[in-house]
């Protein structure tokens, strides 16, 4: 194992958030945009991947300095598992080191969490 992250978040605040445009379009990628126009509760599912961003950063150990946030999205698979996509620098990154990263995304009441496990193995 590389290392471990977790993060939790308030969806009111990330809704709050998501009421100036330029905050999604900093924080999230087009296809987590798309993912988040497809949901009835948007802020629930954004709040959720905000943490995995957090968390992730977290695993990486640099923080959210380690990567862009338009390099790192949080999908979900056709089962509605949450997975993370890289592009850029951060894709190269992962693949020169062999890593990948899993993440656990939850939300109740007014919180969201997000755990990640960055470890060897194919991005």
């Amino acid at each position: 194992m590389i290392g471990i992250g977790v993060d939790v978040t308030t969806i009111s605040r990330i809704e709050k958030s998501l009421g100036r445009p330029q905050f999604a379009e900093r924080v999230f990628t087009l296809e987590e945009r798309e993912l988040l126009n497809k949901k009835s509760a948007p802020a629930q599912t954004a709040a959720a991947n905000f943490a995995a961003k957090e968390a992730f950063g977290k695993a990486l150990g640099t923080g959210l300095s380690g990567f862009s946030w338009q390099e790192l999205s949080v999908l979900r698979d056709k089962n509605g598992a949450p997975y993370f996509a890289y592009t850029g620098a951060l894709l190269n990154k992962m693949e020169q080191h062999g890593w990948r990263a899993l993440v656990s995304l939850t939300h109740e009441g007014d919180a969201a969490a997000a755990f990640v496990i960055l470890e060897e193995g194919k991005p």
